[in-house]
């Protein structure tokens, strides 16, 4: 394999190790979310993210390859360290928002990096694949950034400073 191919794949694997750790963060947010015009969004966006994962391994299937399960360890490890604080600590909805608001910039950046490496490798698929979750990660930025003032309510409604 050309070290072109190497560092694609070894994205695409990230991508793929990504998309899997945002799945069980967006299942601790659900678990979490009371409110529910967000539960619908964050219920729309896994079943998105789930896509995107298979996606990502489809890709690394046609390069004969499968996802690490070492990226995956870290990702699951990661997610299970963030669960307990979540349940812990009194204000949700603003610290999910701004933990999803920045998770989805991340995608988009790694996505981004991807599309273009994969281009230069000639990879169409996988770049046409990154540039479509892409947009679905705008998407869903764009909607965690029309809901601010609700995100900002609700925290102050968790923490009893408004009614």
């Amino acid at each position: 394999m050309g070290q072109l191919k190497e560092e694609l794949v070894k994205h695409i694997d990230e991508a793929h190790a990504m998309e899997q750790n945002v799945l069980r963060m967006l299942d601790s947010m659900i678990a979490t979310t009371d409110d529910p015009e967000i539960l619908d969004a964050l219920e729309h966006h896994k079943v998105q993210t789930q896509g995107h994962a298979d996606r990502m391994a489809q890709r690394l299937e046609a390069h004969d390859l499968s996802p690490s399960a070492v990226r995956q360890l870290g990702g699951v490890l990661g997610a299970l360290a963030k669960m307990p604080l979540d349940f812990v600590r009194g204000e949700n909805a603003g610290r999910n928002a701004r933990d999803a608001y920045a998770t989805e910039h991340l995608e988009i950046a790694s996505y981004e990096l991807l599309r273009r490496i994969a281009q230069r490798a000639g990879d169409e698929e996988t770049a046409t694949a990154a540039l479509e979750i892409i947009e679905e990660e705008r998407a869903m930025a764009l909607i965690i950034e029309q809901n601010w003032d609700k995100f900002a309510e609700l925290s102050l409604q968790e923490e009893g400073v408004i009614v």
